[in-house]
């Protein structure tokens, strides 16, 4: 087994991205004698020409710098590393000697005209395996030209197998849409079924594959396959192709086979702020984009909505224990002291040029100090920036507590991902308020209602039946759908949907009667504009969509805020028509008409 023989690389060929388009449900080859022969274009195309192992082994390889010896690779490098550097630290101190000596340069003895050759034969050696193929990689990186390290071990085959290594940074080399026909081989390819049967048997890890084979769709395909063969179970109908497993790669999701596809729906223009928005919508849900147009149709005729942000600051509250209830209690007397505020505060902002810290709320549980801190996080949702600051302020902590125990990061007074009383009513993410007043003309004709109906069916609905079926935060008729669908949309964490949907929904006649005051209050929208799932594709261009794609530089967190407001208006929109159609009798017609199909589906997608 020889790791240091690399096979030669194929011709550059200019034109191969354009006119090998290729089959793309195959997965790439690694070895290289199962290339194809390429043509220059307009010649005709000839079948690959495959070489077997044995003649593959019998072919006279390219002569490699790193078979100078006849030593493993490594033994070699550090023979030529230490040959290098110590003849030339020989040759500048005999030349410094001949120097102070008035002794003539060219004058050398035996010594050092041996130094000499070795200095010129370790330095063609370094250049040769080391320089070259530095220089190469920046080629590679233009060409998308790769090769391969072969490794093969006859005793031991389903142990070791090939990898191919893309000379391009990361670890992830192979971005989707730049995959060659000549790197696309057949699913059965014996390499292919040797790492899916270790997959299967568990001496590969399948979380591995991507960093092993330098392929994310490939380790995508090949873990897809060892799947369906560990579990018996068919994925068709999950797509493959066409997604950017490189984009989510340490980031976005671990070990996928896979994407969901959900369809995107556009409801609007929104009125906001007298600016229109076309809101995109992901869900399943039929109706929901429908039934949300409607509302911004309803808005728009009557002028438009305006939003309000009250506050901005993402929270995390860890917990830490003392000895005794007293020692917590100095712990909190200390953090609430405004004359240690400013020094909590240089602590904690070291974390982000953006985290800022706004303030810390203290609460007590026998010996347990919960301590929620709230801070700016800019255009990013901000839950990692403000964990880093609070570990900061923790380190600076322990100085003055020694004997404070830090149970963890976060002891749930934060609170995330869960309905708290301390999200409705001290906020979390963005606070917003939006309101909106629809003239009778607009009620009538577009939501088919009456104001004086849906002022009583939101004091019974939303108001008392909430509070009867002892509601937190969901004082309203479907907030949670809105933000559910703009969130998947938009790239945020669903998970979040459940804080950043309480809502309460007040409606109020106005005008003499004639007309109707709509509001919707979200204490705790917890968005970004930046980090996670907004950089993906399709996430990114609904953001753009919305005007509100990545950082806001001439005002830092102004996208965020933005789009906060923009949930607040699609959410006033779609309880608007929902409660109108409620009020009308309509939901269940419209449901029945829209949201169910005598299709098949399964059989549609079985025959695409």
């Amino acid at each position: 087994m020889d790791l240091r023989q690399r096979p030669p690389r194929p011709p550059q060929q200019p034109h191969l991205s354009s006119s090998l388009a290729g089959d793309p449900t195959r997965l790439r080859p690694r070895k290289p004698n199962h290339l194809q022969e390429l043509k220059p274009p307009g010649s005709a195309t000839k079948p690959a020409t495959l070489k077997t192992s044995d003649e593959a082994r019998s072919a006279s390889p390219i002569p490699k710098a790193s078979d100078a010896l006849p030593l493993p690779l490594y033994v070699t490098n550090t023979i030529f590393f230490t040959l290098f550097f110590s003849v030339a630290y020989f040759l500048l101190h005999r030349w410094r000697d001949k120097i102070r000596n008035s002794v003539p340069l060219h004058v050398v003895t035996l010594s050092e005209l041996a130094a000499i050759v070795s200095l010129i034969a370790s330095f063609i050696y370094l250049l040769g395996f080391f320089g070259i193929d530095f220089v190469q990689t920046f080629i590679a990186r233009a060409t998308h030209e790769s090769w391969e390290d072969e490794e093969e071990n006859e005793a031991n085959a389903n142990e070791r197998f090939i990898l191919e290594e893309d000379r391009r940074v990361g670890p992830c080399a192979a971005a989707a849409g730049e995959r060659m026909a000549d790197h696309t081989p057949s699913p059965t390819s014996e390499e292919d079924e040797d790492v899916i049967r270790g997959v299967v048997n568990g001496t590969i890890p399948s979380y591995s594959l991507e960093s092993k084979l330098g392929d994310c769709h490939r380790a995508a395909a090949i873990r897809r396959e060892a799947l369906q063969r560990g579990t018996g179970k068919s994925l068709e109908g999950l797509p493959l192709e066409g997604f950017d497993y490189e984009s989510i790669l340490g980031q976005c999701c671990e070990m996928p086979v896979g994407y969901v596809q959900i369809p995107v729906g556009i409801a609007g223009p929104l009125l906001l702020d007298g600016v229109e928005y076309c809101v995109p919508m992901a869900t399943t849900e039929g109706c929901l984009v429908a039934s949300t147009n409607r509302g911004c149709k309803a808005i728009y005729a009557s002028g438009g909505a305006t939003s309000m942000l009250l506050r901005d600051g993402m929270t995390r509250a860890p917990v830490v224990r003392f000895a005794s209830a007293k020692r917590a209690s100095d712990l909190k007397f200390f953090l609430e002291d405004p004359s240690n505020y400013d020094t909590l505060s240089v602590a904690f902002n070291r974390s982000s040029r953006f985290a800022k810290l706004q303030g810390i709320q203290c609460s007590i549980a026998g010996k347990n100090l919960y301590m929620r801190f709230t801070c700016s996080t800019g255009d990013a949702m901000g839950m990692n920036m403000v964990s880093k600051g609070v570990q900061n302020v923790l380190d600076y902590l322990q100085t003055d507590f020694p004997d404070m125990d830090v149970i963890g990061i976060s002891g749930n007074y934060c609170s995330d991902k869960k309905p708290a009383a301390v999200n409705w009513i001290e906020g979390r993410g963005k606070s917003v308020v939006c309101e909106a007043i629809i003239k009778e003309e607009v009620v009538t004709k577009v939501l088919k209602t009456t104001v004086a109906s849906l002022v009583e069916l939101n004091m019974l609905k939303n108001l008392v039946g909430s509070a009867v079926a002892g509601a937190l935060g969901g004082f309203n008729a479907h907030a949670s759908n809105i933000v559910s669908a703009v969130f998947i949309a938009t790239g945020q964490d669903p998970a979040q949907n459940i804080e950043s949907s309480h809502c309460i929904t007040m409606m109020e006649a106005v005008n003499g009667g004639k007309d109707i005051h709509i509001s919707v209050t979200m204490p705790s929208i917890e968005v970004g504009t930046v980090g996670g799932g907004t950089q993906l594709a399709s996430q990114s261009a609904c953001l753009n969509l919305l005007g509100v794609k990545g950082a806001n530089k001439e005002s830092p967190g102004g996208n965020s805020r933005q789009l906060a407001s923009i949930v607040g208006g699609a959410v006033l929109a779609g309880e608007l028509s929902l409660m109108s159609a409620i009020a009308a009798g309509q939901l269940v017609k419209s449901h029945m008409k829209y949201n169910r199909s005598s299709r098949d589906i399964s059989q549609l997608s079985s025959q695409s």
